[in-house]
């Protein structure tokens, strides 16, 4: 069977299998030493009296190598293809084997006090804060989660994305009914004079317009004269025009209490009012709403806005220099400093690993010890045999080997022994 799946092994297998030969071969010689010794001395036994010792320390080395070679060989087959009971006990136990196998490591390793006792001599956020600190280990991690939130984004449907998108849009923000909350904004701002700071805002803007675009006021109120007026009229009423927006908006801008000013804050506060309380108002504003997120272009542009976020997040991704990866390979190499000299945060740490571990280890511990029972489960008999013997054979042999020394000793004791105490032995 070796022989057959030789091509298969792995590089370490193979020493593995080379190493477990030598030892058969070893074993095998000893046993063939004994019976020769066991020859020669029975032969020359009458001649040479002292080569009894020998003879009996030959079959005691003879009937121990022949007893540990049965026994070694019923772990993994038949002895000389014999089917004696209770021998090829590993192909013919294995599932058993495996169950038993997965039932101790449940009981003596997937234990929660095993499991906290071994993390609190860890020190888990200490020994990744030194690891992570280091330049190419935080490099290592960001592209390492670069290439994972890459998978992530290519194995998103665009089509699922958007569609996602707007049912959040359409739970969150067009079923809600937008007129009390925003009236009720409104009105806190207004009260706390919070838009004077818009309004002058947009009033220096608008100055800021009026002196830089003077010309937009010609013919802007003159064209609508009649034709008989004369141009000159035309002009002065433009430039009357111009005149007075400059003045009414330089005039808002140095009074703070300008009617303007206080005519706006009346509308906002009616408007807030509205919002709040007028059923026509909030469902003029619950229109224009569905209209806007109903609009084919809205949906266009939720759609584009997606794709180029994804594209864009792909790209920096990609790029070990773009500044997102250098940022994340920077913040982690920061944590990693933090982890390393922050006594406090290596306790906080430390606490969330054990009692995650624990977690897991109380609630799918069956579940993990279960891996190792389907495992063998799986395995074809023959494999499995062949794994476990090229594994443990080599020492296994040694046992053939020690059985021989071991038996030639207690032969030659026993024989003499009974040499010094029957007489006439």
């Amino acid at each position: 069977m070796a022989q057959r799946t030789i091509p298969l092994l792995s590089e370490a297998d193979q020493v593995r299998l080379r190493n477990l030969r030598r030892m058969k071969a070893v074993a095998l010689g000893a046993l063939i030493a004994m019976a020769v010794l066991f020859v020669v001395s029975f032969w020359l036994q009458g001649r040479v009296p002292w080569l009894a010792y020998a003879r009996a320390a030959a079959e005691g080395g003879m009937v121990g190598a022949l007893a540990d070679w049965f026994a070694v060989t019923a772990l993994f087959r038949h002895p000389l293809g014999i089917p004696i009971p209770h021998t090829a006990i590993i192909p013919n136990r294995k599932d058993e084997i495996g169950r038993s196998l997965g039932e101790f490591v449940e009981t003596n390793f997937l234990s929660a006090e095993v499991v906290r006792t071994k993390l609190d001599e860890t020190e888990v956020a200490r020994r990744l804060g030194e690891w992570l600190r280091q330049p190419p280990h935080a490099e290592r991690v960001a592209a390492e989660g670069a290439t994972i939130a890459t998978a992530v984004l290519n194995a998103l449907s665009d089509e699922d994305v958007r569609d996602v998108i707007a049912d959040l849009a359409r739970q969150h923000l067009v079923a809600p009914e937008w007129g009390p909350p925003a009236g009720a904004w409104l009105e806190r701002i207004v009260e706390a004079d919070a838009h004077h700071g818009a309004v002058d805002l947009a009033v220096d803007s608008i100055a800021a317009w009026l002196s830089q675009n003077e010309k937009a006021f010609q013919g802007l109120i003159s064209r609508r004269l009649p034709s008989w007026v004369p141009s000159l009229a035309h002009r002065f009423v433009d430039d009357t025009v111009y005149r007075e927006a400059v003045k009414f908006v330089q005039a808002v801008q140095a009074d703070p209490r300008h009617p303007a000013r206080i005519a706006l804050d009346g509308y906002l506060a009616r408007l807030a009012d509205g919002l709040q309380h007028d059923p026509a108002m909030r469902a003029r504003l619950e229109n224009a709403k569905a209209n806007l997120f109903d609009s084919p272009r809205v949906a266009s542009l939720a759609a584009e806005a997606w794709h180029a976020a994804k594209n864009g997040l792909i790209d920096a991704l990609a790029d070990p220099r773009s500044g997102l990866r250098v940022r994340a390979a920077a913040a982690l190499a920061e944590i990693g400093e933090r982890l390393t000299t922050d006594g406090a945060l290596q306790r906080r740490v430390d606490g969330w690993v054990t009692e995650a571990a624990v977690f897991a280890v109380d609630r799918y511990r069956h579940d993990i010890a279960s891996i190792i029972t389907d495992t063998i489960e799986r395995w074809d008999p023959a494999e499995t045999t062949e794994k476990i013997e090229l594994m443990v054979g080599r020492d296994l042999q040694y046992i053939r080997l020690n059985g021989t020394v071991v038996g030639a000793l207690a032969g030659l004791a026993i024989f003499t022994v009974a040499h010094a105490l029957i007489p006439g032995a």
